[in-house]
């Protein structure tokens, strides 16, 4: 087999069972429930918000450190804390040791960036698309069949929501030997970075071996920084994208919550048949996206992704106002494969704007960026320092914030398009 396609399996491997985590779609319902003997406020207002805290606060760290010790290292450390998150999950009942969990949980996400960079680094260029599409699917296939089995399980009373979280512990221990398998990364972009040395004639050009140097790397971060955030291209899509992804995370963080509100007898049993169609219709809406030239047609996508927000805005307000599950469940559905559509135009558009290798780097800064406003957001809306609001209210200031992001996107292009002159920057 060849080397690449044996890096590809096995990344592909660890995705699937990373990722395949049946529990998720009904976390909410079992750290509210009879177990830990918490309620609903005290989840939504003391635990999670902890836990976007704590991707926030590992998420730098982790990225130079990832760099630094060259990929493999962090993704067996992302296998090792989801481990020890489900053990947490499992076996503890008091709420500092979910909180303390949710420390573990900061961990696991944040890890997610040694994943998504290893293949970068370890894989020829000329393989990077053929490899991503692999990785790709394999997390959306985990994703969808944990949903599929969670729902199937519940629906069949064949499993309680605390039994549930042991099929997703035994995915993560799966997931360690594999991860323990993948072969080592000699170097990396920016500590362990390779120059190449070109003699009078190219086809005398050598490479050198990769050495650890602070100096450049140093260099080489501050360049990829200036140089990307400088193209106003890469910057006003790259302000889209962050502030996309901040809404779309406290949507899939507090979506339970609502659900769990609106359903009869306050229990949603059907999330994870809704968590899998979401992954679905959301994969499709990325495959469709990925299949236009949006670089060459800027504006237009800018426009068709403002009507876009617009929509999602309005789907979060028609979910909460109509006080109903079953519209939750459908609109939510909907937002997925819309919301996975326009982000993922945006993130082609800023890749394509990009200098070589640095998009690691960028869309790094775009997630703390993205994670910081998230966490100002859950300081005001959610937690009992701000307003602490209740899920329904909470969904109003989602679908408001949507539609607010969106009609500031869509004058921006209106104008444009008024003093054309105006746009040439942006071309």
């Amino acid at each position: 087999m060849k080397s690449w396609l044996k890096i590809s399996l096995l990344l592909c491997m660890f995705g699937f069972f990373r990722e395949m985590r049946p529990s998720e779609s009904y976390v909410t319902e079992y750290l509210a429930g009879d177990w830990r003997n918490l309620t609903s406020e005290q989840v939504q207002q003391e635990v999670y918000p902890i836990g976007t805290y704590a991707v926030l606060a590992q998420l730098v760290i982790i990225f130079l450190v990832t760099d630094l010790l060259r990929y493999k290292p962090i993704i067996v450390l992302s296998s090792i804390t989801g481990i020890v998150l489900f053990v947490f999950l499992l076996w503890t009942r008091s709420l500092w040791e979910l909180q303390l969990a949710q420390v573990f949980y900061g961990t696991f996400m944040a890890a997610e960036v040694a994943y998504y960079t290893y293949i970068y680094a370890k894989v020829a260029r000329e393989r990077y698309q053929v490899v991503t599409g692999h990785t790709r699917a394999a997390i959306l296939a985990g994703k969808f069949l944990g949903g599929v089995l969670a729902q199937i399980l519940v629906s069949s009373d064949a499993m309680s929501f605390r039994e549930l979280h042991f099929i997703s512990l035994a995915t993560q221990l799966i997931s360690l030997p594999i991860a323990l398998m993948l072969p080592g990364v000699p170097r990396s972009f920016y500590f362990y970075a390779v120059k190449s040395q070109k003699d009078s004639s190219a086809s005398e050009a050598k490479e050198e071996k990769p050495r650890f140097s602070l100096r450049n790397a140093g260099q080489l971060l501050w360049y990829h920084l200036v140089t990307s955030y400088t193209n106003p291209i890469v910057l006003m899509w790259s302000i889209w994208w962050s502030l996309a992804i901040c809404g779309q995370g406290q949507v899939i963080a507090y979506i339970q919550f609502l659900w769990k509100h609106q359903a009869p007898n306050n229990q949603s049993n059907y999330n994870g048949g809704v968590e899998a169609a979401a992954t679905l219709l959301g994969a499709a809406g990325a495959i469709i996206a990925g299949l236009l030239n949006s670089n060459a047609h800027r504006h237009f996508y800018m426009l068709i992704n403002a009507i876009c927000g617009c929509v999602l805005g309005g789907l979060l307000l028609v979910a909460t106002l109509c006080n109903n599950v079953w519209i939750s469940y459908v609109n939510y559905v909907i937002f997925c494969a819309v919301f996975y559509f326009i982000v993922t135009i945006a993130a082609a558009i800023v890749a394509e704007n990009l200098v070589d290798d640095s998009f690691g780097l960028i869309f790094g800064i775009n997630t703390l960026v993205a994670l910081l406003l998230q966490s100002i957001l859950v300081l005001i809306i959610v937690t009992d320092t701000g307003f602490g609001l209740p899920p329904k209210d909470q969904f109003i200031v989602y679908g408001s914030y949507f539609l607010v992001m969106s009609a500031i996107y869509l004058i921006i292009t209106l104008f444009l398009k008024i003093f054309p002159k105006k746009s040439q920057t942006l071309e």
